[in-house]
């Protein structure tokens, strides 16, 4: 019995130093089959939990949002200033205009900073950002710059009515995907002021 007892304590170390050492190949060879303990690979980074790799609270959805949200921003502060600078805009469209840029430029910053700790790049690879939801194309922004009074007004508030919508599309995207509770509170607060803002700026519309 006790022959067999010592048998059996050599056999099962053995088999668990083997185990041992095909996990340590399994981890340091190329050619063995990918394993994830935490490491940061191009595999694991497209995972929904690539945020927990470097601690960090967020996802790929988190870091999408950023991405395309601030192009989305830098457009509307973009127009909001054109319609700033002329000097026959209705005064509660230069307010209007005024509370988007005064909002949406600081969000732009905070995103920034959010991919800059998340050690993602700040824009993706087309950073025109015209395929997004309610981006106005080069036309729609030559339009703007050229318009005058209530001309431009209206067309300030048409467009920013659709550039609202596609942020919320966006925004709403973040609350049902992503995980960072910044940027999900920054989506709901997204959704909230732009849905009051389209519900003003379209009585504003019937009053031109």
């Amino acid at each position: 019995m006790n022959t067999t007892f010592k048998t059996l304590s050599i056999t099962a170390a053995l088999a668990a130093s083997l185990s041992l050492a095909g996990c340590a190949t399994g981890t340091s060879s190329g050619n063995s089959m990918p394993m994830d303990h935490g490491n940061s690979s191009p595999m694991s980074s497209m995972m929904p939990s690539a945020g927990q790799e470097s601690g960090a609270d967020h996802n790929q959805a988190d870091v999408m949002f950023a991405q395309m949200m601030i192009p989305h921003h830098a457009q509307a502060v973009e127009m909001s200033g054109i319609i700033l600078a002329k000097p026959d805009t209705p005064a509660e469209v230069t307010a209007l205009a005024t509370k988007i840029k005064d909002a949406q430029a600081p969000e732009i910053q905070q995103m920034t900073g959010w991919l800059t700790g998340w050690n993602m790049p700040t824009m993706m690879g087309d950073d025109s950002g015209h395929g997004m939801s309610g981006m106005v194309d080069d036309a729609g922004m030559g339009k703007l710059k050229s318009a005058t009074g209530t001309e431009a007004a209206r067309l300030f508030l048409e467009q920013m009515i659709g550039h609202h919508e596609g942020a919320i599309e966006m925004a709403q995207q973040e609350i049902s995907a992503g995980k960072a509770p910044d940027a999900v509170k920054l989506a709901h607060d997204i959704v909230d002021s732009q849905q009051a803002e389209i519900a003003q700026m379209k009585q504003m519309l019937t009053a031109l």
